[in-house]
């Protein structure tokens, strides 16, 4: 059994104003990990339907392993609108195939050698999904880098399913609307807005390095939009400033960051060098309509 990097979660089309498009956070994160030469699987489950079949069809074109089980629920869509900054609002579909993902057997033979796997909070809104994912981080070695990329959507989520996820990671990726919400929630903080709370670098901090303690994290990602970008670690931190570029959508820009970041820290790279390959991959991404652009081999 290899060891593969893992996206455990939702696959699904994100319906843009330009046509379907195949999303879903983990999918795209384990896409991103294949494009630096590792082994990646996305994990997650689809209807016995024509969108299932496209899914299946789309990641053995583009090389990515996968663990699908076809389920009663239709496979998952999400209508994106667009703002004029091009950043998606989303209208998420319930009652789909990624609200329902069984344990298998295969699965849990995936976990038990897996080198990494990143989640988050909107797959685990249903109990049985939930139920499994936190099985399969149960299942996995010690030694698994476990990465929460919170991705807080619509009101799917609540306070106990974010603090569980936390006791279960390394590593909290995150962007600052989210750090907002978050520490509202577990810290009972009072904050600025999120869209201002990168300004102010003194209370950012405190509440990263709070984070990072009361759950015991490695690190902690913070993303900050046109602002630029931070990795916290207990005792240090790297501040990367975000390029600016011709912006066709942000769908999938965060999860290339995830995903490019923790490729480069399997590969062997600093916490510095992972960053600044991170946000020069996810600008890219940014630049191109959908969230699994191939990305040129001089951004790598």
């Amino acid at each position: 059994m290899k060891n593969y990097v893992i996206g455990l979660g939702e696959a699904l089309f994100d319906c843009l104003p330009d046509g379907r498009k195949l999303g879903g956070a983990p999918a795209n994160f384990a896409y991103h990990v294949s494009q630096f030469g590792l082994d990646s699987c996305a994990i997650s489950a689809i209807g016995d339907d024509e969108l299932g079949e496209e899914i299946v069809q789309t990641f053995k074109k583009v090389g990515l392993n996968h663990i699908l089980p076809v389920v009663e629920q239709p496979t998952g869509t999400v209508k994106v609108t667009l703002d004029e900054k091009g950043i998606p609002q989303y209208e998420i579909c319930l009652g789909v195939a990624w609200d329902n993902i069984p344990l298998t057997d295969e699965m849990l033979a995936v976990a038990r050698s897996a080198k990494a796997v990143c989640f988050g909070s909107l797959a685990q809104r249903s109990e049985v999904s939930r139920a499994t994912i936190q099985a399969f981080l149960d299942a996995t070695p010690n030694d698994t880098l476990k990465v929460f990329d919170i991705n807080l959507r619509q009101n799917w989520y609540t306070a106990d399913v974010i603090a569980e996820s936390l006791h279960r990671a390394d590593i909290l990726k995150i962007n600052d609307e989210e750090l907002d919400v978050v520490a509202t929630m577990l810290l009972g903080e009072s904050t600025i807005p999120g869209h201002l709370i990168a300004e102010d670098a003194i209370k950012t901090r405190v509440i990263c390095r709070e984070l990072i303690s009361r759950y015991n994290l490695k690190m902690l990602i913070l993303t900050c939009g046109p602002i630029g970008s931070y990795v916290f670690t207990a005792d240090d931190e790297s501040y990367v400033k975000t390029p600016i570029v011709k912006v066709a959508d942000t769908v999938g820009a965060g999860d290339s960051f995830t995903g490019s970041f923790v490729a480069q820290l399997l590969k062997g790279k600093t916490i510095r060098e992972a960053h600044e390959t991170a946000v020069r991959v996810s600008a890219y991404v940014c630049t191109q309509h959908g969230a699994m652009p191939t990305i040129p081999e001089e951004l790598k």
